[in-house]
């Protein structure tokens, strides 16, 4: 457990991606492996978009970006990060970062910070609606 002091920043969170409210009421806490996320693709600013599809890590049961590539565990999209995620070096000295996950929402594809693939959406099907 880190008690060190720490201080946050934020940034305004873009939710335009979702189709509705439906589902944001009962996200689930998902750590991130900040390592798994590249910098100028996930996170250009030092935050990683709310939005971005998520795949999690077998060995480890952390969540990474879903990569339909991917042999980890990856390969199989789980959800999508609810709220943005501070992940700025200087200000977070953890390569785990604690996040909230939809599992069960609407989503308009076209407004996806990262596109999701037909695999991907086939992995959630009847879960998570594109529209």
């Amino acid at each position: 457990m880190d008690l060190s002091l720490k201080t946050e920043s934020f940034t305004q969170d873009r939710r335009d991606w979702l189709g509705s409210a439906h589902g944001t009421d009962a996200p689930v806490s998902a750590t991130l492996d900040v390592s798994k996320f590249t910098a100028g693709t996930h996170y250009p600013d030092g935050y990683i978009k709310s939005g971005v599809p998520l795949g999690k890590i077998t060995a480890t049961g952390l969540y990474g970006p879903y990569d339909d590539a991917a042999s980890d565990g990856r390969q199989a999209l789980v959800g999508f990060l609810f709220t943005a995620q501070d992940v700025n070096a200087r200000r977070v000295a953890s390569t785990k970062v604690v996040g909230s996950m939809l599992v069960h929402c609407f989503i308009r594809e076209a407004k996806l910070p990262i596109s999701v693939d037909a695999a991907g959406k086939t992995d959630v099907a009847g879960r998570i609606i594109f529209v």
